[in-house]
């Protein structure tokens, strides 16, 4: 079942992910080729604790990190390590906190220096399906459709979603229904299954591989890029379905 939030609770998820927001700010205003992500996660732990919140992925189903490093192949759930990034790196930053039992959650993917024209029209997918997804979302409109359009986007602007990994419900956990696929899976109808209410708060996470969609997992079940074994790319807003459109809670 999809819960219903209220208005103070939608109140209080915007305070968790405005402290998302600020995370992303901060980083991308920091990080710097010849970082470790060890030494990335430790400023962004740091950085989270400094409002009262928590990182909220530390512990998380096992997850080592205070926030996901997700460096060029690696396209989520990215384990901080003793990794350098370096000029012509991307690196995708997702950030989640807790902060007085609600959680945040928002992703962006950086360039590190000067890129390749093929990572920049990468990250560009996946930041301008996110805004696009966002903005085509209405009160009534099914889950499905929204995720078929996020497909055909992609599909595009020549690139492939990720597939088997999803964009979800989130209010006191971390992750609930709805599961929001990047794609319609085959042999599904767009005019089936639950629509979007007034209420609701969900993240949308476009995650954009450039040929394959087939996960592949670098480091046991984490860090996963496609079987492609090129770089990938990742963003991601929480919203709120207030009036009949979606509203993003994690900016500032």
């Amino acid at each position: 079942m999809i819960e219903l939030k209220k208005p103070d609770e939608i109140e209080k998820l915007r305070k968790a992910n405005q402290i998302v927001a600020k995370t992303l700010d901060f980083l991308e205003s920091e990080v710097k080729a010849g970082m470790s992500l060890k030494q990335i996660d430790k400023m962004a732990e740091d950085y989270i604790l400094s409002f009262g919140a928590k990182p909220s992925f530390k512990g998380l189903y096992g997850f080592s990190g205070a926030i996901c490093t997700s460096l060029n192949q690696v396209c989520i759930h990215g384990i901080p390590d003793d990794k350098v990034i370096k000029p012509g790196d991307i690196l995708g930053l997702d950030v989640g906190t807790m902060l007085e039992g609600y959680y945040g959650d928002a992703a962006r993917t950086l360039a590190i220096g000067e890129i390749s024209s093929t990572d920049q029209a990468l990250i560009a997918c996946a930041k301008d399906a996110l805004y696009y997804a966002i903005d085509i979302i209405r009160d009534g409109m099914r889950f499905k459709e929204l995720s078929a359009a996020l497909g055909e986007f992609i599909h595009a602007r020549g690139f492939v979603p990720l597939r088997g990994y999803c964009g979800h419900g989130i209010g006191r956990k971390p992750h609930g229904e709805p599961e929001i696929l990047n794609y319609l899976e085959q042999g599904s109808s767009a005019k089936s299954g639950p629509k979007i209410k007034n209420g609701m708060v969900f993240c949308i996470e476009p995650m954009i591989c450039q040929k394959d969609g087939t996960p592949k997992h670098y480091n046991g079940k984490w860090d996963a890029g496609s079987a492609d074994g090129l770089n990938t790319a990742h963003y991601e807003h929480c919203v709120a379905v207030i009036n009949g459109c979606a509203e993003i809670l994690s900016v500032v």
